[in-house]
């Protein structure tokens, strides 16, 4: 498994729903979670890895989700800008805005639907997944002069993958 860069077209794509758990699904879920801690990242979403599938993992800190089919239900009115990265985008951080709070329903790894409400961090770390679900990139949520400003890294990085 390796982890698809800035400029691959799945990572510019929406994802495809998981109709069925498969134990197969299980085993890239269970081989994504030791990819975040060696990479040091706090969550990796399937088209990260080539898999056009809506699912991800993530561990913000407070305990690792596995994530199929996420949606988010409600998001707070307060705002928050905070520095993001991204392990398909390596080398750049910029800040994002993102509501403070979600309300979230996905299902876990056994099948369970879960429905929870997240704030700060794990709710940016969800919305930065989820996003990945529907082919955006924390680039494509920064300011135009932001973006302008890493123009440059974000072709190399394109043309690097190429």
């Amino acid at each position: 498994m390796k982890i698809e860069i800035y400029g691959k077209a799945v990572l510019a794509r929406p994802a495809e729903p998981v109709d069925t758990i498969t134990p197969e699904l299980l085993a890239i879920l269970d081989e994504m979670v030791p990819m975040l801690k060696e990479h040091r990242g706090v969550g990796l979403a399937a088209p990260q890895i080539g898999i056009g599938k809506r699912f991800f993992v993530m561990n913000p800190g407070d305990k690792v989700r596995k994530v199929i089919n996420p949606e988010i239900l409600n998001t707070g009115n307060a705002f928050a800008e905070m520095e993001e990265g991204c392990l398909s985008v390596p080398g750049i951080h910029k800040k994002v805005r993102r509501p403070r709070r979600i309300t979230v329903r996905y299902t876990n790894e056994t099948g369970e639907l879960i429905e929870e409400e997240l704030k700060d961090y794990p709710a940016r770390v969800f919305m930065h997944e989820y996003d990945h679900l529907d082919g955006i990139l924390f680039v494509d949520r920064i300011s135009p002069i932001a973006k302008k400003m890493i123009a440059k890294q974000l072709e190399d990085l394109r043309l690097k993958e190429a």
